[in-house]
């Protein structure tokens, strides 16, 4: 698996459990989810509405999409929840000395 090359996204410390944070790399929106010790990050964008999905929350399911309920799996951006049929972008993301980076050219999925 790839290594990303580390554009800094946050501090760890400011996220909190299974809250979405919104961050611009560019002209690239991403949103960040801590969910234990674990810390995902996908492209800011509904595949159905291109509403944010920083806006909405994160339920067992994935992150949810706050305007028709869309949900996407936050490991491989996998709609779990109608209505969105395609795949958001998940970002590879590396946590090192307390500090979040991730590489917003390379997909995992």
């Amino acid at each position: 698996m790839p290594t990303p090359q580390g554009i800094r996204l946050c501090a760890l410390s400011d996220l909190d459990d299974k809250a979405p944070l919104a961050v611009q790399i560019g002209d690239v929106p991403v949103v960040v989810v801590r969910i234990g010790d674990e810390v995902h990050a996908l492209r800011d964008q509904c595949t159905h509405a291109r509403m944010a999905l920083s806006d909405g929350e994160v339920t067992s399911k994935g992150i949810e999409c706050w305007m028709h309920g869309a949900c996407f799996d936050l490991r491989t951006g996998v709609p779990t929840a109608p209505p969105a049929v395609e795949p958001v972008d998940v970002y590879l993301v590396r946590v090192e000395d307390g500090e979040v980076f991730v590489d917003p050219g390379t997909t995992v999925n």
